[in-house]
């Protein structure tokens, strides 16, 4: 379907915050997901008070591809009918690996405008849906751990539950390493993700660099440091950077010694002359923070914090 961008009048548009009784739905939009993940998925969020709603497609398998939970235009309606049906407040994803890229042109945007803004929940290979959304819908998204996977432990389920139900009591984003480098503050609109999905995203209907003044959020899994290096080189050489006012870095599991990723980083950010956030405790991490894309903060490198400006939900 044609991209066309929600009218909202003045800034990114905040979903209604979560109250019990509300439906939600579980899609899945990238990896295959098994009975027991659905479930488990299903379980968290009904003693959370919710009536779930889960996709038909959910445990489909791509007929040729393993790596996909079903065909793209499968993947995709099960996202567009959540999004679009009137009594879902929230669409959850079931888990990353990879597919989102493939089918996020095949979404009904303008039908997905006229629903209204809803919270988007998910995080990894979401980055790609989170970055379309925040692009074609105006709204903020929360890039947050996958309800169905293991990550998702009660650290991770708490905050998330926080973010949705009470967003007033998560408005400070501290991890229990945090660090930073450089001093000063930095205010603008949180972008950003996966930095894999974000680098594979230039050149896409979707790859505008971050508007000036952004805060930028990055993370990622598995990925070596030379691979990591040539990423944030692709996303500079593209002009990714030149708005960025600061910068929270993730977690970055199984990528190597965190020393050398630390020097990766140091290397090709610092010169940026901007405040960064080291481990700020969100990502592919036990006890992973939800952070809300699209929402104003605050990155103040003295105090080691990010703050949003209101509430992520409304």
């Amino acid at each position: 379907m044609a991209r066309g961008p929600a009218q909202v009048p003045d800034g990114r548009a905040r979903p209604r915050r979560l109250r019990e009784g509300d439906t939600v739905a579980l899609v899945a939009p990238a990896g295959p997901v098994t009975e027991e993940q659905v479930a488990q998925g299903v379980g968290v969020l009904e003693s959370w008070g919710l009536t779930v709603r889960v996709g038909d497609h959910v445990l489909d398998r791509h007929p040729t591809l393993p790596y996909l939970a079903g065909r793209d235009a499968d993947r995709a309606a099960d996202l567009v009918e959540a999004w679009c049906h009137p009594e879902v407040r929230a669409v959850f994803c079931a888990r990353g690996g990879y597919g989102a890229h493939r089918m996020v042109d095949l979404l009904d945007w303008p039908a997905m405008a006229d629903a209204g803004p809803k919270a988007l929940v998910g995080g990894s290979d979401a980055t790609a849906l989170h970055t379309a959304f925040g692009q074609a819908l105006d709204v903020v998204t929360l890039f947050a751990p996958m309800v169905s996977t293991a990550l998702f432990d009660d650290e991770a389920r708490k905050h998330l539950h926080s973010t949705l139900f009470d967003p007033e009591s998560v408005t400070t984003l501290i991890g229990p390493a945090t660090t930073s480098s450089g001093h000063g503050r930095a205010t603008g609109t949180l972008v950003g993700g996966t930095l894999s999905l974000l680098a594979a995203e230039v050149g896409t209907l979707d790859a505008a660099p971050p508007p000036d003044g952004s805060i930028l959020v990055l993370e990622d899994v598995t990925e070596a440091p030379y691979r990591l290096d040539g990423m944030l080189t692709h996303l500079q050489r593209a002009g990714w950077f030149t708005g960025v006012s600061g910068i929270a870095l993730g977690s970055w599991e199984h990528c190597g010694p965190l020393e050398e990723v630390k020097a990766v980083m140091s290397d090709l950010l610092g010169a940026l002359g901007v405040p960064v956030l080291w481990e700020l405790g969100f990502g592919h991490c036990a006890g992973s923070l939800t952070v809300p894309l699209g929402a104003e903060a605050v990155l103040d490198a003295d105090d080691a914090t990010l703050t949003l400006t209101g509430p992520a939900l409304s």
